[in-house]
């Protein structure tokens, strides 16, 4: 299309962004109540009036081709669209503008800077042409008058075409114009070779050109606003769809404010949020089912490209006949596209967004891979999502049992599925599924007895709650919900529509919960405790295979395995001597056991009894606790803390000498974390249950990387691992012994007996147990029962597993020490007394005679257990 000869294709692809810009800041526009012609700036109504273009028009109406055989049209046609203006210079028709609804529509677009900008450019170059011209033509500057020139009114010299042009320089009436109702004197007369009837002929020309006018100059307008509304819809349907989200992997997505917690097999531990539990694959879905949606949902779904509007046009036919919503309007593909990336707003904007989505999910996906999505997706009321959770929750099925008068019950719920709904409305519901039987019959799916035996059959709901409801391993799911926002931002979680991939192993995670019910059920009972915990993991990746915080989560959900501060007893031992090791401390060094006395503490064994000189390994062996706070003290509060640090223990431990003893209280996770790092053979590697975080576009937002750190010589950690397989063969944890294969571990018990401990290692697991009450009431039980629990629960996990044999014991000779010690200096150290029970320190009798007195409850020292042998 051309304009005053500026090609318009041109003008769009020549203005620059910059240019756009600067004209946009500068443009104006009229308010609602304006007309066309009342703004004065460069807005949207700014255009030049008729009859200031009509100069250029005229000397330029060779341009456009009229028919010579055009009559004006009447006045009364007109009327309605046209105004006469009675100014002498408006007196030519003008176009009433409605310009309201064009105006909210470039709003609505938010396209109004783009269009104030080119209509500007596009007046500055109608402009600039006119100045052109009317500087070509300065003579060329008078109308044609509306008044009719006498019959017999002759010019002299002159022919009546050349009415307003220059004359001849030697023409009578050269240098002037004459109007072209000028009446001449009488006696004027004509030259010999003029004719009278030319007279007639140039009045009906001008007759023809006036009438011709208005219609002209409405033709241009009609036609550059066509031509600029389409090029604008193009754009803006061009950016409409570069603006669309990817539709490639409509399979990840989950819905906003979701939650989805999977197991290492990929089987759901949890959802929250409307999220669908099963989703299947298109061949696991009946066909009939598949065929009762697409009969009452999209019949031409296998026809179409995403928009049908043969179906658009049926459908409204068909509800207006039936006066009942019997088919919908948008095709299957549009209702995916609203699912999962629009929302339920009613507007033309959404609907023309949902189309072109429906469009591009087309040109992306099968057929199959578009109806898999919508039937794994789509909302069928009950808090049921897909047909799989619809089939559980309205007949308690899977979608493989359903009969053909449930598959139309089904697929007849997604315009209103509250009202729709078999549990609410029964006989509306039936009255649905009678519909989209008749339609599967149309369609031919079905035949006419088929649907008359399904439409026999009675509404009989069997409601179960929705699947998703369900939790397994919950106390595994709820420390990976505390978890999360370690690893994901704060606008993720909000957003949700996560799926969060975990370690854990649900083979071992049931074994795990069962050994846990029967401790607290059989043993608790006897020994007097009422909760357990049990965590496992692989020591080669930190990842927790198994995790249980308690007895029954229904009742008490606080997780004992992640939350619960408890002192560690002995089992702290044993990261104390892998410090004594590192700094370079031989495991037959030997310490007299002995009582004594350190700055007013004093080590205490079992029975107030010591034994004399042992070995670190024996001590180790035994639990002995006097031995043990002398390696501390030996090796520094500073370096076995960050030893401790290093290896897993994040609570806070206090420097101190009852640390050696555990008196600093940690949960059971880190304390089984710290010990893995020996079985790993002095390589760190974070405790974790979180392996990948998906969000609802199917984007990874979180891929766990943990890398091994060495905090630990490989000699030290074998040598620890050596001392702590002896506690297991001859010692405390004799209880734990596994009959294929070697075990290293440690028992501890805490004082007065609240907090039953073992945790044991073989090269690939490491898993810990603790027994007690909530309440820190004693118990009666010994840290062996929590040994036997372990041995209950390895027994069974890695039945069938690889042995694998722990490092040989390195060579001890001049070997050097990886850490350097900072012995404590105490400021008193009293030997061979003991601090009597009413507080006194007194010399220790090894062989103190019996006092009778009143039974009271001894006051406790802390330490003053020390587990038997076995």
């Amino acid at each position: 299309m051309r304009f005053e000869g500026l090609n318009v294709a041109e003008f769009f692809s020549n203005i620059k962004k910059d240019e756009l810009s600067k004209v946009t800041k500068e443009a104006g526009g009229n308010s609602d109540g304006e007309s066309p012609n009342a703004a004065n700036s460069t807005g949207l109504n700014s255009s030049p009036s008729l009859p200031q273009l009509y100069p250029q028009a005229r000397s330029e109406r060779s341009e456009y081709v009229v028919s010579e055989d055009a009559e004006p049209p009447e006045e009364s046609e007109l009327r309605q669209e046209y105004y006469y203006s009675d100014s002498e210079d408006d007196r030519y028709l003008r176009v009433k503008g409605n310009w309201q609804g064009l105006k909210r529509l470039i709003i609505w677009l938010e396209i109004e800077p783009l269009i104030s900008t080119l209509q500007a450019k596009g007046k500055e170059v109608l402009q600039a042409r006119l100045s052109g011209h009317r500087t070509k033509s300065p003579k060329k500057s008078q109308r044609y008058n509306s008044r009719k020139l006498p019959e017999n009114s002759a010019l002299p010299g002159t022919q009546l075409e050349q009415i307003n042009t220059e004359l001849p320089e030697n023409s009578a009436l050269a240098d002037t114009q004459l109007p072209i109702n000028t009446e001449l004197p009488e006696n004027s007369a004509l030259p010999e070779n003029s004719q009278p009837q030319e007279n007639s002929k140039l009045q009906k020309k001008l007759k023809k050109l006036r009438s011709r006018r208005p219609r002209f100059w409405i033709a241009v307008g009609v036609a550059s606003l066509s031509g600029g509304g389409l090029i604008y819809g193009l754009w803006i349907l061009h950016a409409l769809e570069k603006g669309l989200p990817d539709v490639n992997d409509l399979s990840a997505f989950n819905r906003d404010g979701t939650l989805t917690i999977k197991a290492a097999d990929n089987t759901i531990l949890l959802q929250s949020g409307p999220a669908t539990r099963d989703k299947l694959k298109l061949d696991e879905i009946p066909d009939l089912l598949k065929k009762a949606f697409i009969s009452i949902e999209d019949r031409r779904f296998y026809e179409h490209r995403g928009v049908d509007y043969q179906g658009i046009v049926r459908s409204i036919a068909s509800n207006l006949v039936a006066r009942d919503l019997v088919q919908g309007g948008s095709t299957i593909t549009q209702q995916l596209a609203r699912v999962v990336f629009l929302n339920q707003e009613r507007s033309i904007r959404r609907k023309v967004r949902e189309a072109i989505l429906a469009l591009k999910i087309e040109r992306e996906l099968t057929k199959d891979q578009v109806l898999e999505r919508y039937l794994n997706l789509v909302y069928l009321g009950s808090d049921a999502y897909g047909v799989a959770d619809a089939a559980w929750v309205f007949f308690s099925k899977t979608v493989d049992k359903l009969t053909l008068a449930e598959m139309a019950t089904l697929a007849g719920l997604p315009p209103a599925p509250s009202e729709y709904s078999p549990l609410v409305n029964p006989n509306i519901a039936k009255e649905r599924r009678n519909i989209v039987l008749k339609q599967m019959q149309e369609a031919k799916v079905i035949t006419e007895a088929q649907a008359k035996e399904a439409m026999a059959e009675p509404i009989a709901v069997k409601q179960s709650p929705p699947k998703r409801f369900k939790v397994v391993a919950p106390y595994f799911a709820s420390y990976i919900r505390k978890e999360l926002p370690r690893y994901v931002s704060k606008d993720a979680l909000e957003a949700g529509g996560l799926t969060v991939e975990t370690t854990v192993d649900l083979k071992w995670q049931k074994i795990a919960e069962q050994v846990i019910k029967d401790a607290i059920e059989v043993d608790g009972r006897r020994q007097g405790f009422e909760q357990a915990a049990l965590v496992s993991m692989d020591t080669k990746t930190g990842e927790v295979k198994a995790l249980v915080g308690g007895g029954n989560f229904k009742e008490s959900q606080f997780n004992r395995a992640t939350q619960a501060l408890r002192q560690p007893g002995s089992t702290f031992k044993g990261l104390v001597y892998a410090a004594g090791i590192a700094a370079g401390f031989s495991p037959y060094d030997s310490y007299e056991d002995e009582p004594i006395i350190f700055d007013g503490y004093q080590p205490n064994n079992y029975g107030k009894r010591f034994s004399g000189w042992r070995s670190m390994s024996d001590a180790l062996r035994a639990s002995v606790n006097v031995v043990a706070v002398k390696v501390l003290v030996d090796v520094g509060f500073e370096p076995a803390i960050k030893l401790a640090r290093d290896m897993g223990i994040k609570s806070k431990l206090s420097p101190i000498y009852s640390l050696a003893l555990g008196s600093s209280e940690v949960n059971l996770l880190e304390l089984t974390n710290a010990y893995g790092t020996l079985a790993s053979q002095g390589n760190f590697i974070e405790a974790h249950g979180i392996t990948r975080v998906i969000n609802q576009r199917g984007d990874v937002i979180y891929q766990a990387d943990f890398k091994p750190k060495r905090v630990l010589d490989k000699n030290s950690a074998a040598i620890t691992t050596w001392m702590l397989e002896g506690v297991v063969e001859g010692g405390t944890g004799a209880p734990a012994a596994l009959s294929d294969r070697a075990v290293a571990g440690k028992t501890g018990t805490s004082e007065n007996v609240r907090d039953l401990w073992f945790i044991g290692y073989i090269p690939q697991v490491v898993t810990g147990v603790w027994l007690g009450n909530d309440d820190n009431y004693p118990t009666g039980g010994t840290s062996g029962t929590a040994a036997y629990n372990w041995r209950d629960f390895m027994s069974q996990a890695v039945k069938g597993m690889p042995v694998e044999k722990f490092p040989k014991l390195p060579e001890l000779e001049g070997r050097k020490g990886s850490i350097k010690a900072k012995p404590v200096q105490p400021n008193r150290i009293i030997r061979g007394m003991i601090v009597n029970d009413d507080g006194a320190i007194v010399p220790y009798n090894p062989n103190p005679e019996p006092r009778r007195r009143e039974w009271q409850e001894p006051a406790y020292q802390e330490p003053a257990y020390q587990e038997p042998g076995y």
